[in-house]
């Protein structure tokens, strides 16, 4: 098939394209600059972002089906407005010209916060509603929401078969911008003063990655499909501190103490003139819950979760790689032996 790909340089595209490749589809990729590396190789560019009409039209000409992967992840309030432009605006113009273009398929890579969070621990199901009270004061997660309502309805009402991905956080390597594995970021610096309360849920952007190309043919069209594993953030740390040597914050608080903390925190860094190490929302998300039950998407996108071990390991790796030794105070100990695998 011919295949229009959005996003495609981001931390799944870096997955996603060289399998559509590799099965022998035909890939076009979109883009403000030309995708570099060998996972591009045998790929078709247009020069473009999804603001320019023309540049857009041009990119679907021919096409069969169109992957739907652009989009920012930022939890800073400065972002709220790009986020909404990209998600919001920018998939609602690309729909009318895929309309247009008669493409036959588009696959959303939505996440799983528009679905599985709550401020109670408990697990989601794609026939859970929107979270907005939960969410509504962080753009990212509102704004993915908005994304997601509109492409159903919109592919509803003209025919146009979707299948929407909701993955949790991604981890695994290849986040070149460290934009979804932030977290473990911060926990090798030691900047993580307490102990976060809630859950997380994450997943291998290669395992979303083989569930993506399935979607092609598979999944449930006009239908949601959460990809992920869950970890209490207890858990989640304490297995990332065996990994590395890095030790797990020691310091336990509760939810609103947290919280608080973070803001106060912020304050005095305004007064300095510095930067904050948490921003509140990221403290705030911390004590939420995102878990969640793959079973719909193992069964429809036959998606499968390797060892959380390997890919937590293979996370640190890659981040170490991309950073010097310097940038990460928190590793001294382990960084040879992880560069080395052992």
């Amino acid at each position: 098939m011919k295949l229009l790909v959005t996003g495609g340089t981001g931390f799944l595209g870096t997955h996603l394209v060289p399998r559509l490749v590799a099965a022998g589809h035909s890939v076009r990729l979109i883009g403000r600059s030309q995708p570099s590396g060998p996972q591009y190789a045998g790929t078709e560019y247009v020069a473009g972002d999804l603001k320019d009409r023309d540049a857009v039209r041009r990119s679907l000409q021919g096409v069969d089906a169109v992957y739907h992967l652009a989009g920012l992840v930022s939890f800073q309030p400065k972002d709220a407005r790009k986020m909404f432009e990209l998600h919001v605006d920018s998939t609602r113009e690309l729909l009318r010209d895929v309309r247009e273009a008669g493409v036959k398929r588009v696959v959303l890579a939505s996440t799983s916060g528009t679905i599985a969070v709550s401020k109670e621990e408990r697990v989601g199901t794609e026939d859970d509603d929107y979270p907005i009270t939960v969410v509504g004061r962080w753009p990212y997660y509102l704004s993915k929401i908005y994304e997601e309502k509109l492409a159903l309805e919109y592919c509803r009402k003209h025919g146009i078969p979707l299948v929407v991905l909701n993955p949790s956080l991604l981890m695994g390597p290849g986040d070149d911008r460290l934009s979804s594995t932030w977290t473990v970021v911060k926990f090798l610096n030691e900047e993580i003063p307490a102990m976060p309360g809630g859950g997380i849920s994450f997943v291998d952007a290669r395992d979303a990655a083989d569930a993506f190309v399935n979607a092609l043919t598979r999944g449930e069209v006009y239908g949601r499909h959460l990809l992920g594993v869950n970890l209490s953030m207890v858990d989640f740390f304490k297995r990332l501190e065996r990994i590395t040597g890095v030790p797990a914050p020691r310091l336990r608080l509760p939810s609103q103490m947290n919280v608080l903390g973070s803001k106060l925190l912020e304050r005095w860094a305004k007064v300095r003139g510095t930067k904050p190490v948490l921003d509140p929302q990221e403290v705030e998300i911390g004590e939420h819950w995102f878990w969640l039950d793959a079973s719909k998407a193992e069964a429809e996108l036959g998606f499968r979760a390797r060892d959380i071990h390997e890919t937590l390991s293979e996370t640190v790796k890659f981040i170490y790689g991309k950073m010097p030794p310097q940038a990460l105070p928190g590793t001294k100990g382990r960084l040879n032996d992880l560069r080395e695998g052992t």
